[in-house]
């Protein structure tokens, strides 16, 4: 197997100005448009890295916050964030700067994967991604999470319309006065795969396909709100098989569901060549789901009517289309980067987002620039870092056992009252799943305040190489089962956890992160807090306990 790879990964900047031709009757460019310019820059970096043709294998949940219209000039930034063994994470940046103001704003951000294909029979196996900078690093510890998402998306949907299932009957019937049939916003295309649309191995672009499903579904929710449709935003583009020059590509679009001043288009591409075409033999290649939205000459969003499956398969789409919605909404809410409050992990929609969300707040935190280092006491460091009303603590340990072990103990928050005075008691209240747990804390009360309480989630990650840390991640969680009691303070956690690093085969470093606002720093249940003796107190009994647990491992 050969090792293909760039020293610097794939890197490509693509500047274009929006001529007439690339826009729409707005004079905005067309969103169809954009996604082939967006595939083709991604392309261009992951064949950079890669060193050979690649093929787009799915593009990940796309929103677009921002237009760009005619005249202005479009950024496309594509980095391949993390290579894995045949396939590539790909990030994508679009921007959008007016010439006349300079102004220049976010239009997108996008994760697509690539797919490495040599020619010939030979494989390949891709070299790691060199990380240059925090930034790489950054989205190189992030990718795997994201990799996890996709890799859990169906899980996730399936077990939505299971619920779906249970609540109701699944093929009710729909009887609203003014619903719209489903059956009159089917439209169907076909386009001829020519040389154009293909790369010099003769498979067609995944953006071109990815522009003619938005022509399709563009048409099909025109049907319902008499007027020009904007895509606002797209449900995973996957990328099933491929197609070639020469292919006769069928597309099929029909809405699937509204949602007052938005709606949902599903759009299935079938391949044919000549033989298949005759037969009837369709090769399904792709699906994808588009969300739209409409506006009046006022700018001001328009309602759509509701509409009215008529087929078993149109009930199936219709319940589908709210569990995509439930996840799009889980997503847009744990991704922000201001949560108003904690996250309720028994929504299934809500489980691999909030898992995502923990892990990635706590790498972010790690990687903060203007950590200051305010104490070194019996070889423990103590770091601060100051942002607005935000005080983030540090607290970096030496630990004689091994790395694996350090971070199996620490794992397990059931022995942390075994060190650390702050937890009064701990137990599980539910196992998400092998790496994510849920706990109810209590911790003692301070002179003159109730004792305080926490339900928390802890999400454990191990390393995909040796330079990585195993991280332990902890956040605050809403908990129907367990909701706030008059005997104790809810209190919340934002973002804390652990990150090991190994340093040999007997000995690692811990690093301990915590981040609080100004309110709640007087105390805090399960954090190294308080003054620099106390953390270094804190800090010693988990030296102590580590070591001591590992003499019997």
């Amino acid at each position: 197997m050969e090792r293909r790879g760039a020293a610097a990964g794939g890197y490509v900047c693509m500047c274009q100005t929006v001529f007439p031709a690339h826009a729409d009757h707005r004079g905005e460019l067309s969103a169809g448009q954009l996604l082939k310019w967006m595939d083709a820059t991604a392309c261009l970096a992951a064949e950079k890295h890669a060193g050979v043709s690649c093929v787009t294998a799915s593009m990940d949940d796309i929103q677009f916050e921002e237009a760009a219209r005619v005249g202005q000039i479009i950024t496309i930034k594509a980095k391949v964030n993390r290579a894995f063994k045949t396939s590539m994470e790909v990030g994508i940046k679009v921007t959008v700067q007016d010439v006349l103001t300079n102004v220049e704003k976010i239009v997108s951000v996008a994760y697509a994967t690539y797919v490495a294909k040599p020619v010939g029979a030979g494989k390949i196996e891709l070299e790691p991604v060199k990380l240059l900078s925090t930034e790489d690093h950054l989205e190189h510890s992030l990718a795997i999470e994201r990799r996890r998402i996709r890799l859990g998306y169906e899980q996730v949907f399936q077990n939505l319309m299971q619920e779906t299932n249970k609540e109701g009957d699944y093929c009710g019937t729909f009887e609203e006065e003014d619903a719209v049939s489903t059956d009159l916003t089917h439209v169907q295309s076909i386009e001829l795969v020519q040389p154009p649309h293909a790369n010099h191995h003769g498979n067609t672009f995944g953006g071109q396909i990815m522009a003619w499903m938005e022509t399709v579904a563009s048409i099909s929710a025109s049907r319902l709100c008499r007027s020009y449709p904007i895509l606002k935003s797209v449900n995973m583009f996957k990328f099933w098989g491929p197609s070639v020059v020469g292919d006769r590509l069928v597309f099929n679009a029909i809405v699937n569901n509204t949602f007052q001043n938005s709606v949902e288009v599903g759009v299935r591409v079938e391949a044919y060549n000549c033989e298949e075409w005759i037969k009837d033999q369709a090769r399904h290649i792709n699906s994808a789901f588009l969300i739209f939205n409409a506006v009046n000459d006022k700018g001001e969003l328009l309602t759509f009517p509701r509409i009215k499956p008529t087929t078993k398969d149109g009930n199936r789409r219709y319940h589908g289309a709210i569990a995509r919605r439930r996840i799009r909404l889980a997503r847009k809410c744990m991704l922000s980067a201001k949560e108003d409050k904690p996250s309720d992990p028994w929504e299934r929609s809500n489980q691999a987002y909030v898992s995502y969300s923990n892990i990635a707040a706590l790498t972010h935190l790690a990687a903060k620039p203007g950590w200051e280092i305010t104490s070194t006491l019996d070889g423990i460091k103590i770091w601060t870092h100051e942002e607005g009303d935000v005080l983030s603590l540090k607290v970096e340990m030496q630990v004689k056992i091994p790395s694996r072990l350090a971070f199996s103990l620490l794992s397990d928050f059931t022995f942390r009252q075994q060190w650390d005075k702050h937890f009064l008691t701990c137990k599980v209240l539910q196992a998400v799943n092998e790496d994510e747990k849920i706990y109810y804390v209590t911790s003692p009360p301070m002179t003159g305040h109730k004792p305080r309480d926490f339900v928390i989630l802890v999400s454990q990650r191990q390393p995909c190489k040796p330079s990585e840390p195993y991280m332990v991640a902890v956040k605050s969680v809403i908990l129907p089962s367990m909701p706030p009691s008059s005997e104790y303070c809810r209190s919340e956690i934002l973002c804390a956890g652990f990150q090991i690093y190994s340093d040999s085969n007997s000995s690692c470093t811990v690093c301990y992160f915590n981040q609080v606002t100004s309110g709640v720093m007087p105390y805090l249940a399960a954090n190294l807090t308080g003054s620099s003796k106390s953390i270094e107190d804190t800090a010693l009994e988990c030296i102590k306990f580590l070591e001591l647990k590992g003499t019997k491992y």
